[in-house]
């Protein structure tokens, strides 16, 4: 029998191994999670040879990984570069400033305030086409933004330059109306705090919170007390624990603090998912390094703006 590589830590082996039998991700979202966190903050291009040496930790085959972005390509999300025999692959320019939105997110510390005000969305009927409003709609609920009324979307910490980018993206500049909107002093109105409970059913994001909190925290316990592993190991856990939180943050409308429930199971997340990240990172970094190295001696290092996620990894 041969020697057990001395730096595998044996309980994150099987912690591993019984989340990926348990509740395998997808491999094409796997590959967005893994551009996401490792690729993009080393430039955003890799050599397909690379990338499947990296998703192959997670039982994903050459021929399934060739699929996946060559459906990603097709989505508009991934273009590929050949240089001979070989194929690189990197975000499309046109859907980058979407795709780092989405994963800023992520990293974000849980900081949104409210100032009692709400932006909302109006597509008159006869301003829009149906299938402008199919795919407007689509956007604005992956945003963030609440279903007030039929054509009218809602959200109390809109950010201007995302709305303005669906707007531009889905060809409807000059077709919409959008305001910013307080309530009125002297009338009888509801509070509009109550209207998260119209435009929302918060109860499976809670859902997605916890369930994500009980398979995670059992793994924070065990690195704390063990908190040896090798390279790969830290890589494997890092994807995997980014590519769970991004699937629960998915489907959070993103509301600023005062209008969430309490306790809200977000925060407790959002610091489980960032004391886990702290602890594999930099090991994580090294497979990472090591991995790209083996077809690009010249791999890129990381952006300096990599150590600000999770309000700082004191890189």
């Amino acid at each position: 029998m041969p020697d057990q590589d001395p730096m595998k830590n044996t309980a994150c082996s099987t912690w591993i191994t019984d989340f990926l039998a348990s509740d395998p991700p997808r491999s094409k979202s796997l590959v967005m999670t893994i551009f996401g966190d490792a690729i993009v903050p080393r430039g955003g291009t890799i050599w397909l040879g690379s990338l499947i040496d990296l998703l192959a930790p997670f039982g994903v085959n050459d021929r399934l990984l060739r699929t996946s972005v060559f459906r990603l390509a097709q989505e508009g999300w991934l273009i590929s570069q050949r240089d001979g025999r070989r194929s690189a692959y990197t975000i499309n320019p046109p859907s980058l400033a979407r795709f780092e939105r989405a994963y800023r997110r992520i990293y974000a510390p849980l900081v949104a305030h409210w100032d009692g005000s709400w932006t909302f969305v109006i597509g008159a009927a006869g301003n829009i086409s149906a299938a402008e409003r199919g795919a407007l709609r689509k956007e604005l609920l992956w945003a963030g933004y609440g279903l007030v009324a039929p054509g009218i979307f809602g959200h109390p910490a809109s950010n201007a330059d995302a709305l303005e980018d669906i707007i531009v993206r889905n060809g409807v500049q000059g077709k919409l109306y959008v305001c910013h909107s307080t309530e009125l002093p002297g009338t009888s109105t509801r509070p509009l705090r109550e209207l998260v409970g119209e435009c929302w059913d918060l109860s499976e994001v809670m859902a997605g919170y916890e369930k994500f909190i009980a398979r995670f925290q059992p793994l924070l316990t065990l690195l704390e007390q063990a908190p040896q592993m090798d390279a790969e190991q830290a890589f494997v856990i890092r994807s995997l624990l980014t590519h769970a939180y991004r699937r629960v943050q998915l489907h959070d409308p993103q509301l600023p603090v005062e209008l969430l429930p309490e306790p809200w199971p977000g925060t407790q997340a959002y610091a489980l998912a960032r004391a886990l990240y702290r602890l594999t990172y930099r090991a994580a970094e090294e497979h990472i390094l090591a991995t790209l190295q083996r077809e690009d001696a010249q791999a890129a290092g990381l952006a300096p703006w990599f150590y600000e996620r999770f309000g700082g990894l004191d890189g």
